[in-house]
């Protein structure tokens, strides 16, 4: 069976669990007791999101994925290679357009309240900040329903189809 190496499964997994988390904390701070420092807490997290997403890149270039199953219909495996792709997509989007949104702002962006992080020179108003905001919270949304969907679709070939798709990142 093909298989992704074990540094791009302890990745995958590494990030699904920081990116599962902060979708939760984004979408429900409101919620969330404010001495928390829910806030600070996502925004170091999506930095690391970031980061580990231009690592998985790089290493992606490197060492292909497995191929997906002869047997699988063409459909699913275009859906499967634009599922992965909008992920990508996400994991610089999503980050990236916070740090812009954050960055317009008036208190320090920081790491995990260890350094801190430069902000780009911009200021509420600007275009791309308001676009950034906006994009932000409806890409947040999608991913997490294309993150169900996924799941979904995991969940299918290991129960229903009983193929390998999933014991490749296992």
């Amino acid at each position: 069976m093909d298989r992704y190496t074990t540094f791009a499964r302890a990745l995958h997994w590494i990030m699904a669990v920081l990116i599962i988390a902060n979708l939760a904390l984004g979408i429900g701070h409101d919620a969330l007791p404010r001495d928390w420092a829910v806030m600070p807490m996502h925004k170091s997290i999506g930095l690391t999101v970031l980061v580990l997403t231009l690592v998985r890149i790089g290493w992606r270039i490197g060492h292909p994925a497995p191929r997906l199953p002869a047997a699988m219909p063409a459909w699913e495996k275009g859906a499967a290679h634009a599922t992965h792709a909008l992920f990508y997509a996400f994991m610089i989007l999503v980050p990236l357009s916070g740090w812009i949104m954050t960055s317009a702002g008036t208190r320090p962006l920081n790491w995990f309240f260890l350094f801190d992080v430069p902000k780009f020179a911009v200021t509420k108003g600007d275009a791309i900040v308001d676009l950034s905001g906006e994009g932000h919270e409806i890409m947040g949304f999608a991913w997490a329903a294309l993150i169900l969907v996924h799941i979904g679709a995991a969940l299918r070939h290991h129960l229903v189809l009983k193929d390998n798709v999933l014991r490749r990142m296992l």
